[in-house]
């Protein structure tokens, strides 16, 4: 169990729940780290206490040094101050909360102090699940994951002692906003309209996911590397009333799920706890009152970046980081009402058929295709300097936008929709609560520490849901190594 935590972002919704529940189970916190937000940030080091305080942004950083003068608290900025964080000595476990791809190499180093790893990052999973996975194989770590899909794949896997005897994971999704809706009826949605989530009250970014489904798709991605089986066996179904937070089918045919209130809390004990379960003072779900639960499947027509996503994981490689940072930079462009809302999969299918997939990355390969420079090549037409992107002009940004329309008329269901998991022409971020109950968000992650390495059996008295990449029977796929991009 959990007694000393280092939370990396810890002013986000994730961050600020995960001390709630520190509070709940009384763990001592090493470092608390965010981006800019000083006041927030000097309220939280006041009552924990921690030995490091990291604020990234370095002006924020003098500003709360100066304010916490009167303590022993150290200060730090900086992806240094973040690195710093996660590896001090009296921190069992790291919780990993920041957004963006920030938070792989700090995720990295924790890793290779043997730290748990609570982790809620996407961009760690999806940009660079394989590395990070072999990392975790290396020195014996432990990921246990904090998003409420994948910590439900984990509690239903509790038990398994075999892969194969996993049919398929199936991921639960709300639909967001838009559930029902064709392609075409998108088209006019608006940012607003975007930000209605039915079930959840998130921040922009992942609330757009969401109403695209590409949070989704990024799920798929953060499951299979986290479960080291192929996309072919994770699935997703729509079950909007978010009490089944995932499940796990077997080949005899059983299902097993977690279900539960949508209260993030729950999953961030659960990686503090594990493999024993602690009281919470939070009611529980009252199956007599919570309604029918329905199941559909997603329509990947109306909502191509699911179908996007799951060829990305096929594909291999970079693909994944270039699918993720693309969406970044198509995600902000609608918020900003400079694009549509189908402009979303439009930009990123773009983004995907003109930057060169690398196979096996190393780190610096992964962040450059994550980073701005291929993406804004793909989106701006190369308008990058060194001083970041140049805001392309409303005339500009709409030609490259109609060549895009013109050249992808697979997009349109005009044309029978996306149908499928389609072409790449083979090359190839997050909080959130409940509106009512709390939840938060940022991520995903997963029981998969240690544990035999993929494509040999494990130790015989592996412990259950270490990381069911561990698991004894497992066998490399046809023309896979037991180490390769595809082997998940």
């Amino acid at each position: 169990m959990t007694k000393t935590i280092s939370l990396l972002g810890s002013t986000g919704s994730i961050g600020r729940q995960t001390l709630q529940v520190a509070r709940e189970l009384g763990l001592s916190v090493a470092a608390l780290t965010a981006n800019r937000q000083v006041d927030l940030l000097e309220q939280q080091a006041r009552e924990f206490h921690p030995a490091l305080a990291v604020l990234y942004d370095r002006d924020a950083a003098r500003q709360l040094r100066l304010r916490l003068s009167d303590t022993d608290i150290r200060v730090e900025s900086g992806p240094e101050g973040l690195l710093l964080a996660a590896q001090l000595p009296q921190a069992d476990t790291v919780v990993t909360a920041v957004m963006g791809s920030v938070g792989l190499e700090p995720t990295l180093a924790a890793i290779r102090r043997k730290k748990r790893i609570a982790l809620a990052n996407k961009e760690t999973l999806v940009c660079a699940g394989e590395l990070v996975m072999a990392e975790a194989e290396r020195w014996g770590a432990d990921i246990v994951p904090v998003d409420s899909e994948h910590s439900a794949i984990f509690q239903s896997l509790q038990g398994c002692r075999d892969r194969n005897e996993v049919r398929r994971l199936l991921l639960t999704c709300s639909g967001g906003p838009f559930f029902g809706r064709s392609f075409r009826d998108l088209e006019g949605v608006t940012p607003a309209d975007a930000l209605k989530h039915p079930n959840w009250s998130m921040g922009a970014k992942i609330t757009i996911d969401s109403a695209t489904l590409m949070n989704k798709g990024l799920e798929v991605i953060e499951a299979m590397r986290l479960y080291r089986l192929p996309v072919e066996q994770v699935d997703v179904v729509i079950h909007r009333q978010s009490i089944v937070h995932s499940l796990v089918e077997y080949r005899d045919g059983a299902m097993i799920a977690q279900l539960g209130t949508p209260d993030m809390k729950l999953p961030i004990r659960y990686a503090f706890t594990w493999p024993r379960r602690a009281p919470s003072p939070d009611r529980p779900l009252d199956l007599l009152t919570c309604g029918d639960l329905t199941f559909r499947a997603p329509d990947m027509d109306a909502f191509p970046c699911l179908r996007i996503a799951r060829q990305c994981a096929r594909t291999g490689g970079t693909a994944c980081a270039i699918m993720n940072g693309a969406n970044e930079a198509a995600v902000a462009l609608f918020l900003q009402e400079r694009v549509g809302f189908n402009d979303i999969p439009r930009l990123v299918e773009s983004a995907l058929s003109r930057v060169q997939v690398k196979y096996a990355p190393d780190l610096p390969d992964i962040l450059e295709a994550d980073g701005p420079v291929p993406v804004g090549i793909c989106i701006f037409g190369g308008r990058y300097e060194k001083t970041g992107w140049k805001t392309a002009s409303a005339g500009g940004l709409h030609s490259v936008l109609h060549v895009l329309r013109s050249r992808q008329p697979d997009l349109s269901p005009r044309t029978g929709g996306p149908g499928g998991d389609s072409h790449l022409a083979g090359h190839g971020r997050h909080g959130h609560q409940r509106r009512g109950p709390a939840r938060a968000g940022g991520g995903g992650g997963g029981p998969l520490g240690r544990a035999g390495c993929p494509g040999r059996p494990g130790p015989p008295d592996v412990r259950p849901g270490v990381h069911c990449g561990g698991l004894p029977g497992h066998r490399a796929l046809p023309g896979h190594s037991a180490h390769g991009q595809h082997l998940l």
